[in-house]
Formats: structure tokens, C-alpha cells, sequence
């Protein structure tokens, strides 16, 4: 559930990059790190163990306006990859206010991604978090590969809700704006109908 700094007027929002292992979730985070004018974020970190990396940081896009006189913070992570770290995985989520969920597209890796997604619906359930109810957009990324899946069998499998779905391209950043930009608007709308509803 997003923060609410009174004394800083700010709401904070935590957006998490969830899939498999290499599918992107990183790529994606560094591209919006390395366009994000220096005065509008804080610095990234990384919790690195031997095979895998969390990283994170926060921004405040100008973009997403004011709620009541409170500017937005967003907090972008991603989780490791591995499902041997599914204890950080677990520990990411908590406090969630976005998922955006980063499928690979090559053939060889749609068990990964299936396994992936199950993987997230546990672990938001078991954090009390209903995956139907929550902000939550799917990517689907390497478009560019010659391994890649046809576009539309992908992302019917990998639908879950009818979701917004959007074909990136990570190392290029193609696709990467418009997949965070959506979630933004998704969890903006959700803490207006919820929280900010009952008052900041």
C-alpha cells in the first residue's frame, strides 16, 4: 500500500518488474534510470548475491501531476529472477502498489514465464494481495528474436485478466515508456477510488 509523507506532501508508490530470470526486468529498470532527468531521482541500488540482482530506485515523474496538493513518488524494483530466491521475491512484494510482469517471448522460455506467473499469484496471495483487484500490466519483451512466439498465442496464454499488454523491445527501449506509464496510470486510479477517497 503506497506511503503518504504528510511533511513532504508526497505519496509514494512502490511498482515491482516480476517475470522470469533474464527475461528483462533489469534492462527495463536501467533504461528508465538512464532517461530520467538526475533531478527528478534518487539513486539506484543493488543488492547483488551470486547469480542475481535486485535493483531499485525512485522518481518523481512530472507527468503524473498532483493528488489533493501531493506530488507522486514513484519506487520502481525488480525481483530476482530465480525462483531459489523466492524468500526476496516475497519480501519485494510487500507493500506493493503496481506489478508490471516482463515475459520473455522466445519459445524455449514460455514455461519460465508460466512457472513466473504462478509464482507471483502465490506470493500476492499469501501477502493478502487479490492479483484480479491490483494494477497490473503485462510486457511482453525481445519481440526482436527470431525464437520469439506470435505476438497474439503469447498473449492470450499469458493473460490473466484481460490486462493491457505491450511489446517491448528492452535493450532498445522500445516498448519500456509506455509499459511504465500505463502501470503509473493504473495505480494512480487505484489510489483514488481506495485510500485518497478517505481522505489524505
Amino acid at each position: 500500500m503506497s506511503f503518504i509523507h504528510y511533511v513532504q506532501k508526497e505519496i509514494n508508490c512502490k511498482i515491482v518488474y516480476y517475470g522470469p530470470g533474464l527475461g528483462g526486468k533489469t534492462t527495463n529498470l536501467q533504461y528508465v534510470y538512464n532517461t530520467t532527468p538526475g533531478h527528478m531521482k534518487g539513486r539506484m541500488i543493488s543488492l547483488a548475491t551470486e547469480t542475481e540482482r535486485t535493483l531499485f530506485f525512485d522518481f518523481m515523474p512530472l507527468e503524473m501531476g498532483e493528488i489533493k496538493g501531493f506530488k507522486v513518488r514513484l519506487h520502481l524494483y525488480t525481483v530476482p529472477g530465480q525462483v531459489f530466491y523466492n524468500a526476496s521475491r516475497k519480501l519485494i512484494l510487500r507493500g506493493v502498489d503496481g506489478v508490471i510482469f516482463v515475459a520473455d517471448s522466445q519459445e524455449e522460455r514460455f514455461d519460465a514465464n508460466i512457472e513466473a506467473i504462478y509464482n507471483l499469484k502465490e506470493n500476492l496471495a499469501e501477502e493478502n494481495y487479490d492479483i484480479m483487484e491490483l494494477p497490473y500490466v503485462l510486457q511482453l519483451n525481445k519481440r526482436d528474436l527470431p525464437s520469439a512466439m506470435e505476438r497474439d498465442v503469447l498473449a492470450k496464454e499469458l493473460n490473466i485478466k484481460g490486462e493491457k499488454v505491450f511489446d517491448a523491445i528492452a535493450c532498445q527501449g522500445v516498448g519500456v515508456t509506455e509499459t511504465l506509464k500505463e502501470a503509473s496510470k493504473q495505480v494512480l486510479m487505484y489510489l483514488r477510488k481506495t485510500q485518497l477517497e478517505r481522505g489524505v
